[in-house]
């Protein structure tokens, strides 16, 4: 009896002090409270970009919606001088992601999502050589040969006609493997290549990979004690890649000016240093797969959703497609089918069109920041330390306001005139700041370069999509069952 009523006495508090602090807690800064917590989402139908961007709409004239997740205090912020704060004025305070991992998950521990900030310091210093534009001119080269053999491999397996967003995943990882490092360049079709089966089969484990991440952001401690792995099936997969392509690539002495150069570069060091901080690493295979595994997770499944989208809005309207195809066309007829880097840049329409389709559908739906300090944003709210704060990118994406008719697809909103009037922090389909993605400009040159080789040989049937909503998940705004169909648009067999 004493201690069934020590239970209730607990219980009884418990409800009181959830009641008094937590149901006023932004009441009592005075934001918009809505009582509802986000991990509700789990178990409905829709994304959690989605959910966010409910409460966006809600109060449409507020700055601030204030909610929960767990019982920690979640706000979301909706004003570009906030953004820009939390994203790049006050990064040392908004650093971290809040990506919990499980200290045995090798992986997870060396990718560029960790919380670490001197730890993440040292590896962006290290990989951010990848991308420079004199990179991205070395890899160029195999990333066109990739575009042409996805439209190969697409004649040679017809029922890819009818789902091309299975196609789209192969394409996505053949030139991610091929172009970033330097896969299998002599085979005979860089989308046959076996690794990409490897990465196809880590990328359709989207649905565990997105439960175990909820699970380990909202409950941490359960997680670890369940000894779940975001990342434990890959694992082996990754890091024993990795070692066959440091091995063939040391074996040959070949310099391609890829990540796998670096690779190499920082294994003879042994250990990495960030003469800043001071903060040392020692280079083992795990810590090169983790990094390697990094290109891939970050690039394939959102870039494939960003071509896919922008097929879908294609396939729906008609005279968009007709100019599309018309600038692709005039670019090969001035070539000898073979179409460099300046032409690729040259296909403006075809910028403009992507870049709409980032903002109606960007491939990161919201971005998470914890807060390391109080401090106060912009706006003069106040934000309590371990706060999440939350970029609605879908949300702000589809506010009038800053793009008047937000649901229409509209690439004029994109041109040179237009394009300087929209605010920076306003269209983020990359994010902005110091953890802005690394390879933003990759994915453009990837997404063009594949798309103008598809349409080129290829137009579209759409079928009406207006999506109700799409495919639950953490982050990335996906809907792999939406319907479009390849046509081809002549008969000419490519050699």
């Amino acid at each position: 009896m004493v201690l069934y009523a020590l239970l209730v006495t607990f219980l009884i508090l418990f409800g009181y002090y959830y009641r008094t602090e937590k149901l006023n807690y932004w009441k009592k800064r005075n934001v918009v409270q809505i009582n509802k917590n986000t991990w509700h989402f789990i178990f409905g139908k829709y994304s959690l970009s989605e959910f966010y961007k409910n409460m966006y709409d809600l109060f449409e004239a507020e700055n601030f919606v204030g909610t929960f997740v767990g019982l920690k205090p979640v706000l979301i912020i909706k004003n570009p001088e906030d953004i820009k704060t939390v994203l790049q004025s006050d990064f040392q305070t908004f650093h971290s992601r809040g990506f919990k991992t499980n200290p045995k998950d090798d992986l997870a521990q060396n990718l560029l999502l960790i919380d670490n900030y001197t730890k993440w310091r040292l590896i962006r210093q290290k990989i951010s050589p990848t991308f420079t534009s004199k990179k991205l001119k070395n890899m160029y080269n195999i990333l066109e040969r990739s575009s042409s053999d996805f439209v190969k491999y697409i004649e040679k397996n017809p029922h890819m006609k009818e789902n091309p967003y299975k196609a789209l995943h192969k394409f996505t990882s053949a030139s991610i493997s091929a172009s970033v490092f330097g896969i299998n360049p002599n085979t005979k079709n860089l989308i046959d290549s076996p690794l990409v089966d490897i990465i196809w089969n880590v990328a359709d484990s989207f649905a565990s990979f997105n439960f175990k991440l909820a699970l380990a952001n909202i409950f941490p401690k359960l997680h670890n004690f369940l000894n779940l792995k975001v990342f434990g099936a890959q694992k082996d997969v990754v890091v024993d890649a990795i070692k066959n392509i440091l091995k063939y690539r040391r074996n040959t002495k070949e310099r391609c000016h890829d990540f796998i150069d670096a690779c190499i570069e920082m294994e003879n060091e042994g250990v990495i240093k960030d003469n800043v901080t001071q903060y040392k690493l020692k280079v083992t295979p795990e810590f090169l797969g983790a990094q390697a595994y990094s290109l891939f997770f970050a690039g394939v499944d959102t870039v494939a959703n960003s071509m896919h989208f922008t097929l879908l809005e294609l396939s729906n309207n008609s005279e968009i497609l007709k100019k599309v195809h018309d600038e692709i066309d005039n670019v090969f007829d001035n070539c000898e089918g073979s179409i460099s880097l300046k032409d690729i840049m040259n296909l403006k329409y075809l910028d403009m069109v992507i870049s709409e389709s980032l903002r109606k559908y960007p491939p990161i739906g919201l971005m998470q920041r914890i807060c390391a300090n109080e401090t106060f944003l912009s706006s003069n709210v106040k934000v309590d330390k371990g706060c999440v704060v939350i970029v609605p990118i879908y949300g702000i994406h589809r506010d009038p306001r800053h793009f008047p008719n937000p649901d229409k697809f509209d690439p004029e909103r994109f041109s040179p005139q237009n394009r300087m009037n929209i605010s920076k922090f306003c269209y983020i389909p990359f994010g902005e700041g110091n953890r802005m993605c690394l390879g933003a400009r990759f994915a453009m040159i990837q997404m063009k370069s594949g798309l103008a080789w598809l349409l080129k040989h290829y137009t579209l049937r759409g079928y009406n999509y207006m999506p109700n909503c799409f495919e639950p998940s953490l982050f990335v705004i996906r809907d792999p069952k939406a319907r479009y169909d390849l046509i081809v648009r002549n008969e000419t067999v490519i050699s």
